[in-house]
């Protein structure tokens, strides 16, 4: 996996003038015309703001209804998935990244879209600081699954029987969380993973299970920024 940059420096929380510049950096993938993903969460929202400060031409698809929002409140026009054949590039964010560029996500409960959104598109950009930067996926401790309300119970079990420590995701009221697609988020504690690939595809067969955080040869390029501004290109090897 090439760098295109200095390596990386220590993990530390991003500002929001570092992350508006991350977001910044990503606008080197994007053209006029084209049709883009827009992700979900911080840094989706920062390069969000920062194509309508750029005054690119652009149509975006929208991965949540948060997204969907301040992608209107900016005048950027949306388009549904169903009216394209193949976006350009899509932006997102994402949580942690291992040395293979595949990662998890979902801590906004948006995976299933994002992940339906960059498979759609012919290339994907991630934008994370580089504490999201980890040898081994799941040392960060969770990972998020979405499920079908009328199976919860059965997935609980199931996935217990994994080995993961699997807890309902609550809302900042206290009520369950549910996704734009309808549905619950169990956010399960794990140790790091030792073969993402195949804990992907257990869960995945367990009826009621959407889909996972797990995002596995996804990533084409991660933007990585340090601390101090500092941006690392990290490129998929093929």
């Amino acid at each position: 996996m090439p760098r295109d940059s200095s390596p990386l420096t220590a993990a530390t929380n991003i500002s929001p003038d570092c992350l508006g510049g991350l977001a910044r950096a990503a606008l080197r993938y994007v053209k006029s015309g084209q049709i883009i993903g827009l992700g979900s969460g911080r840094a989706a929202s920062a390069f969000i703001r920062a194509v309508a400060e750029a005054r690119l031409d652009i149509r975006g698809v929208a991965t949540s209804s948060a997204s969907a929002e301040l992608a209107r409140s900016l005048k950027i026009q949306l388009v549904d998935l169903d009216a394209v054949r193949r976006l350009d590039a899509d932006f997102d964010g994402a949580d942690e990244v291992d040395p293979h560029l595949d990662m998890v996500k979902g801590r906004g409960g948006a995976m299933v879209r994002e992940k339906v959104v960059a498979v759609a598109s012919r290339r994907r950009i991630f934008l994370v600081d580089d504490e999201k930067i980890v040898k081994r996926l799941g040392e960060h401790g969770n990972l998020p699954i979405e499920v079908v309300p009328f199976a919860a119970p059965l997935v609980l079990r199931e996935i217990t029987k994994l080995g993961l420590r699997p807890k309902v995701r609550l809302d900042d009221g206290g009520h369950q969380f549910i996704s734009d697609n309808g549905n619950m988020i169990f956010d399960c504690r794990v140790s790091p993973i030792r073969s993402p690939a195949r804990l992907e595809s257990e869960l995945l067969t367990v009826p009621g299970v959407v889909g996972t955080g797990l995002f596995l040869g996804i990533a084409d390029v991660v933007l990585v920024m340090s601390g101090d501004g500092k941006i690392t290109t990290l490129r998929r090897s093929h």
